[in-house]
Order: structure tokens, then sequence, then C-alpha cells
């Protein structure tokens, strides 16, 4: 019987082991994907600035504000 509840005890810890690994594996691939999503939004954030940018110097050329007496 000993033996039996040994077997037990191993798969246990094997199956107990094994959920760790995947959990650890699925925290990291949500880390990844946060990353991604983060440097993504940074990139979007720089290009709309500079867009932005772009349309407000535009206006000053056709209003004349940028051009210096």
């Amino acid at each position: 019987m000993a033996n039996r509840s040994e077997d037990v005890s191993f798969q246990a810890g094997e199956a107990k082991g094994q959920a760790k690994a995947k959990k650890d594996e699925m925290v990291d691939k949500a880390k990844d994907a946060c990353q991604s999503a983060k440097e993504s939004c940074q990139e979007a954030g720089g290009q709309i600035k500079a867009k932005a940018q772009g349309a407000v110097d535009a206006v000053k050329d056709a209003t004349g504000i940028n051009k210096q007496s």
C-alpha cells in the first residue's frame, strides 16, 4: 500500500511541477505581449505627435506666423 501512496504522491508532485511550468510560460508570453503592445503604442504616439507638429507648422506657414520680420 505504501508503494501505491508513493506513486500517487509522485504523480501529484509531477502534475504540480508541470502546472507551474505552464503558468510560468503563460506569464512570460503575457509579459512579451504587453511589452510589444507598449512599444507599438509608443511608436504610434511618436507618429501622431510628428503629424500633429507637421499640421501645426503647415497652419503657421499658411497664416504667416512662421515668417520672421
